[in-house]
């Protein structure tokens, strides 16, 4: 006795949200940026990958990466800190308004611990926001770069650093004397801090230029020129 048979359609692939794929004859169609994306989100739990909305621009990221420092803005965030409070966009992206250029040396800095920054991004940019962060390893590290590039910039100069609370900011400034003026203040008390110190701290460089001309040696009198005279004929 024959028997019939029905040819069963093939089931569509799914996506870890459960939506149907196109065939795989059709994955052409898909970017490059998409199938890194659906990688990745496939090589981690869905729950791990965040997404942030840095002045309009979408970071995608990882918890265990924002996490990388303990205590920090980005740390409190994925962490839904009740003191911390925070607006996604229709995507699902936290909304945080800072310049979105200045984020790329944060990130990659959780990522890997190193500082690197692009040409055309000022080191000072880059301290604004890794304050704002409340990123202290990474202000330290931004800190030690920008002094490290006063000193190299200014070669022909003498430095001092200056300790001093910002009550005492004005007088240090108004005593400098002998060519001693200031170069550059630093702020080592974070204005993002929600400490309750009641001063700030500063760092105070101040330098004094020296001039490296030779002092070219002055005409020798008659006298010099005749013992001169003397000398090279010997005795």
């Amino acid at each position: 006795m024959a028997t019939s048979t029905k040819s069963k359609a093939a089931a569509p692939t799914l996506h870890t949200n459960g939506s149907p794929t196109k065939n795989r004859g059709h994955s052409e169609d898909m970017s490059t940026a998409d199938m890194i994306t659906t990688a990745a989100e496939q090589a981690l739990p869905r729950d791990e990958w965040v997404k942030i909305n840095i002045g309009g621009t979408t970071f995608l990221t990882t918890k265990t990466t924002l996490c990388r420092e303990k205590g920090s803005f980005l740390a409190r965030l994925c962490q839904n800190d009740q003191d911390l409070p925070s607006v996604k966009d229709e995507n699902g992206a936290y909304l945080i308004d800072r310049d979105p250029r200045y984020f790329p040396p944060i990130l990659n800095y959780l990522r890997h611990g190193r500082l690197i920054i692009d040409s055309g991004l000022a080191e000072e940019g880059v301290l604004e926001e890794a304050e704002f962060y409340n990123l202290s390893s990474l202000v330290s590290l931004v800190k030690d770069k920008l002094t490290k590039k006063v000193f190299k910039d200014n070669s022909t100069s003498v430095y001092r650093v200056l300790h001093c609370q910002e009550g005492e900011l004005t007088h240090t400034l108004a005593t400098l004397t002998d060519g001693w003026k200031m170069s550059q203040l630093v702020n080592i008390g974070s204005q993002y801090s929600y400490s309750s110190d009641d001063q700030s701290e500063f760092l105070v460089i101040v330098s004094k230029e020296f001039d490296e001309t030779p002092c070219s040696p002055s005409e020798p009198t008659n006298k010099q020129k005749t013992l001169q005279q003397h000398g090279l004929r010997g005795p």
